[in-house]
């Protein structure tokens, strides 16, 4: 499935920008040359009322006219002059870049000259852009994975629905179709959770219910949540460490767990092992997830932790691309750190946070 946006027609009667800069510029221009006038007229006038003689053979009032008018007009085709020479293209290219981005063409990128400030402006016109077609990437991505993985639960859900209706069907497919249902029903309501935690997480900018609690048996009891399905693929666990106190949202720790425990998991080879530490020192405390299998590039290593991002782009295995940026916001919102590092077809997750 398609989701490319395509690129919205621009509305012929939409303003003009370069008619309005330029009526724009002209106007600022004749406002100066007014006030330059009244300007000149109140010097004039004033140096005349301090008793300024002029000897001259013209009419005191044709004099002051003359003067006025000349000095006027120097000074205002000056200034005319040089408001006509600001440079407006530039300025007309920016608004047709926006415009081009308003309408979806995040592709646009702007390169007015060699000018300092042309650079400034052309370079964060192109950060916009590239930011705005990443995100719009991201999104189209998110929508054909999330498409395809609620499609398949759904598609399973129907299927053996269908089965089930059978009049003759033996009581252990019954058993076996039901299970299926089931489990499939969990898959859709657990990423559906996921989604809705992150949008919660999102909106967050401080953590109001910390308090200190036990991680160690925090992190035991996540392990057993998912032994459904680390038990299907007789995984086994390594706990090494004693007991732990941390001082944070236990809520909010509780989604880092299991989805760092639960992507362990699904990256696991069948009969492999998966380890979990607890370090801790004077200042901070640490808790690693490490499993055997495939490493992850450097290059994914930086988009792995972005919203709806999936390294597995064959959906071969489950998940929507969301329990990392879960992991990383939370972590963020406790001022900790989250690194990640793969080698010898061994991956590693590392939480680092604050004692307080």
């Amino acid at each position: 499935m398609s989701c490319k946006k395509e690129p919205r027609k621009r509305n012929p009667r939409k303003r003009n920008p370069k008619l309005f800069l330029t009526l724009y510029f002209s106007g600022v221009a004749f406002l100066i040359h007014i006030i330059t006038i009244l300007v000149v007229n109140i010097i004039l006038f004033n140096l005349i009322q301090l008793g300024i003689q002029v000897e001259t053979k013209l009419d005191g009032a044709l004099y002051f006219i003359s003067i006025n008018g000349i000095v006027s007009f120097i000074i205002g085709a000056v200034l005319t002059f040089i408001i006509g020479r600001f440079p407006k293209n530039p300025i007309y290219r920016v608004i047709d870049g926006m415009n081009q981005l308003a309408e979806g063409n995040y592709k646009m990128r702007l390169h007015l000259g060699d000018f300092k400030m042309d650079r400034e402006i052309a370079s964060s016109f192109n950060s916009l852009a590239e930011e705005l077609e990443n995100t719009e990437m991201l999104r189209s991505d998110f929508i054909n994975n999330f498409s395809h993985e609620f499609k398949t639960p759904i598609v399973s859900i129907a299927g053996f629905a269908k089965l089930l209706r059978k009049q003759n069907l033996p009581e252990e497919k019954r058993q076996e179709y039901l299970a299926i249902i089931e489990e499939e029903s969990l898959r859709l309501s657990y990423m559906a959770t996921n989604v809705l935690n992150l949008t919660k997480v999102e909106n967050q900018t401080i953590v109001t219910d910390k308090e200190t609690y036990n991680l160690s048996e925090q992190i035991r009891t996540c392990v057993l949540m998912l032994e459904r399905k680390w038990s299907k693929k007789n995984i086994d666990f390594s706990l090494e460490f004693t007991e732990h106190m941390i001082y944070a949202s236990e809520n909010l720790m509780k989604e880092v767990w299991i989805n760092l425990i639960d992507n362990a998991v699904k990256f696991s080879p069948e009969q492999e092992k998966v380890e979990i530490i607890i370090k801790e020192n004077d200042e901070e405390i640490s808790v690693s997830v490490m499993n055997q299998g495939s490493e992850i590039s450097e290059k994914e290593q930086n988009k792995i932790f972005n919203k709806f991002y999936q390294a597995d782009e064959s959906h071969s295995s489950e998940g929507n691309g969301v329990g990392l940026a879960i992991v990383k916001k939370v972590t963020e919102l406790h001022d900790g750190r989250v690194m990640v590092e793969g080698n010898h077809n061994k991956t590693i997750f590392t939480i680092v946070l604050p004692k307080l």
